[in-house]
C-alpha cells in the first residue's frame, strides 16, 4: 500500500501505470479513432487494413482492450501481442487466436506448410461468412512485424468473395510503423489501407482533466496539483499518459514526504527530474556539450547588455512612471455536489423549466422573451428564422462529443424538470438550473437523468427535416460542405451513412434532426465547456 493515500484521502493509488479499464481516460482524438474503428468493423470497413499509431504511452493498447469490448456480437477476433514471429508461426498463431485445430486439419507431412495453413483459415472465414460473422484480426506493435510476416499479412486480404474481403485487419504500433508501410517495396500493402489514425499525446487542458479523472476515480476529492503544477506536468510529460503517471505518481510521494496538502511546481520538476532521469541521459554528451555552449553564449550576451548604460529617456521614462494598479482576479467557485446533494436540490428548487429554456436561448444570442420561450418549449423543427429546436434520446458521450449545451429531462426524487448542461469532461459534468451552476458526477447524473434531451442549432432558413441528399438548393450546399462532398448525391448517400456511424447515430443515410444537428456541430455558436476548474 503507497504512504501517501490516507495522506490525500485516497482509497486506491491513482497513477499506477498498470492498465484497469475503470481509469481509462479518451482525449477527442481517441474517442474519433475508436468509433472510426468500432464503425470499419461494424460495416466491414471493406476489407483491407486500419492502421493506427501513436508513441510509446499514448495509449494504443488502452484503445484496443476498449475495442474488444465493444465490439458487435457477430465478432470473431484473432489478437496478436507478439509480433516477433516468422510468417509461418503468425499465420499458426492467427489460427489458434481463432481456435483452429491445427493437428486435426493439417496432417504430420503438411505440418509448417503456408499453404495448408491458408486453406485452413480460408474455409474458417468463407464458413464465418455464410453465418453473418465478421473476422478481425489486431496485430499489436505492428512495427515489429519482419518484413516477410507483413507480406504474408498483405496476402490474407486476398481472401474475398466475389463482394467483400473476408478479413479486416488492425495494425497498431509505434511511428516507425508509418515509416516502414511507406517504404516504396511495401506500396502494395500500404495502398490496401482504408483508414490511417496517429494518437497524438495529450494537450494542456487533456492532461489536467486526465490528472483529475484519474485522481477522482480513486476517491480523491480535490486534485492537490497547483495549477502551475499541472502545467509542469504536461510540459515534462509531454502529453503522454505513461509518463503523466510516473511524474504525478512521484509527486505525491514527495508531497508526502514533506507533509504538504499542496503539490507545487517545485515538487514536480523535481520528481519529474528523479523519474525522467533515464530518459534525459539518452541525449547524450554531445547534446549536452552543444546546450552548455547555447547557455554559455547567452549568458555572455546578457551580460554585455546589462553592462550598456541605459538611454536618457528610458531613465526619464522610468522615473516619472506610476505604477499600474492591477485588479485581482476574483474566480467564482462552482459549488460540487454529490448525486444525492444535487436531487435533493432539485427537490427543493423551482422546478419550472422556463429559466432553462430561457439560458439556453440566451447563449444562442436568439430572442428570449416570454413568447420566445414559450415557442422554443414546444420544440418545433424551427422556432425562428435559421434557428432549429431537435428533441430525443441520447447517451451523455454522444451529446457532448457535439460540443453544444443542451437541456437535459431529469427525474429526482420524483421531481420532473430541466437542466441545462453546459460543461463536461471526463469525470463531471456543469449543470445551469434555477439561476445557479453545480457540478456532479457523470454516475450521479446518469441515475437522474431519463436520457432525454433537447438542443438548439443554426443553419440556412427553410431547412426541412429529412433533407434530400440531392438538393441543389442553400441547402444542399450546407450538406456537403459538412461533408466534405462533391455534389454527386450517391457518393453523399454513404458519405452520410460514415458521418452518422462515426458519431453514434443510426446509419440509415437519412439527414434527420439529430443528423443535421451532428452537422452544425462545427458551426459558430455555444460550446460546452470542455475542462471544468
Amino acid at each position: 500500500m503507497r504512504m501517501y493515500l490516507e495522506h490525500y484521502g485516497l482509497k486506491e493509488p491513482p497513477f499506477s501505470i498498470t492498465p484497469d479499464p475503470r481509469f481509462v481516460f479518451l482525449s477527442e482524438r481517441h474517442r474519433d479513432a475508436l468509433a472510426h474503428l468500432l464503425f470499419g468493423i461494424g460495416q466491414g470497413g471493406g476489407g483491407g487494413f486500419v492502421q493506427l499509431t501513436g508513441e510509446v504511452g499514448t495509449g494504443k493498447t488502452t484503445l484496443s482492450r476498449l475495442l474488444l469490448e465493444q465490439l458487435p456480437e457477430n465478432t470473431r477476433v484473432a489478437l496478436v501481442l507478439n509480433p516477433r514471429l516468422t510468417a509461418i508461426e503468425l499465420l499458426e498463431t492467427i489460427c489458434e487466436e481463432l481456435h483452429l485445430d491445427l493437428a486435426g486439419n493439417i496432417p504430420i507431412d503438411r505440418s509448417g506448410s503456408a499453404k495448408a495453413l491458408i486453406d485452413m483459415l480460408n474455409a474458417y472465414l468463407l464458413d464465418a461468412y455464410a453465418k453473418g460473422l465478421r473476422v478481425v484480426l489486431i496485430i499489436d506493435e505492428a512495427q515489429n512485424l519482419s518484413l516477410d510476416a507483413l507480406e504474408q499479412v498483405r496476402l490474407l486480404t486476398n481472401l474475398e468473395t466475389d463482394t467483400q474481403k473476408l478479413l479486416q485487419i488492425i495494425l497498431l504500433g509505434q511511428p516507425e510503423l508509418r515509416a516502414m508501410l511507406a517504404r516504396p517495396d511495401m506500396r502494395q500493402l500500404s495502398q490496401r489501407i482504408t483508414a490511417r489514425f496517429h494518437l497524438t499525446p495529450l494537450d494542456a487542458d487533456e492532461t489536467a482533466a486526465y490528472l483529475r479523472h484519474r485522481y477522482r476515480i480513486a476517491g480523491g476529492q480535490h486534485l492537490p496539483f497547483t495549477p502551475g503544477a499541472i502545467k509542469r506536468i504536461h510540459v515534462h510529460s509531454g502529453g503522454v499518459p505513461r509518463l503523466i503517471n510516473v511524474i504525478a505518481e512521484r509527486a505525491l510521494l514527495g508531497g508526502y514526504a514533506r507533509d504538504d496538502a499542496t503539490i507545487n511546481e517545485s515538487t514536480v520538476n523535481q520528481a519529474a527530474q528523479e523519474a525522467l532521469a533515464p530518459v534525459a541521459r539518452r541525449f547524450g554528451l554531445k547534446r549536452a556539450a552543444i546546450a552548455a555552449s547555447v547557455v554559455a553564449a547567452l549568458a555572455l550576451c546578457a551580460l554585455w547588455w546589462r553592462l550598456q548604460p541605459l538611454p536618457a529617456t528610458a531613465k526619464a521614462s522610468t522615473a516619472s512612471a506610476e505604477p499600474i494598479a492591477v485588479k485581482p482576479v476574483v474566480k467564482i467557485d462552482t459549488p460540487r455536489l454529490d448525486g444525492a446533494a444535487f436531487a435533493q436540490h432539485l427537490a427543493t428548487a423551482d422546478a419550472a423549466s422556463l429559466p432553462a429554456w430561457r439560458q439556453l436561448l440566451t447563449l444562442w444570442k436568439l430572442p428570449a422573451d416570454d413568447r420566445a420561450v414559450a415557442v422554443a418549449t414546444g420544440c418545433a423543427p424551427s422556432i425562428g428564422p435559421g434557428a432549429y429546436c431537435v428533441r430525443g434520446r441520447a447517451r451523455l458521450d454522444k451529446l457532448a462529443s457535439l460540443g453544444r449545451p443542451a437541456l437535459l429531462h431529469l427525474d429526482a426524487e420524483g421531481r420532473d424538470t430541466w437542466a441545462l448542461l453546459t460543461g463536461a469532461d471526463a469525470v463531471d459534468v456543469r449543470l445551469w438550473q434555477d439561476g445557479r451552476q453545480y457540478d456532479i458526477d457523470r454516475i450521479s447524473l446518469e441515475r437522474m437523468w431519463s436520457g432525454e434531451y433537447a438542443a438548439l442549432w443554426r443553419g440556412p432558413e427553410g431547412l426541412i427535416a429529412p433533407l434530400p441528399v440531392d438538393a441543389a438548393d442553400e441547402s444542399g450546399a450546407w450538406l456537403r460542405t459538412r461533408l466534405g462532398t462533391a455534389a454527386n448525391g450517391i457518393d453523399t448517400v454513404e458519405d452520410v451513412r460514415r458521418f452518422q456511424a462515426a458519431r453514434g447515430l443510426l446509419s440509415d443515410g437519412v439527414i434527420g434532426p439529430e443528423t443535421m444537428l451532428a452537422l452544425s456541430a462545427g458551426d459558430e455558436g455555444p460550446r460546452l465547456q470542455r475542462v471544468l476548474e
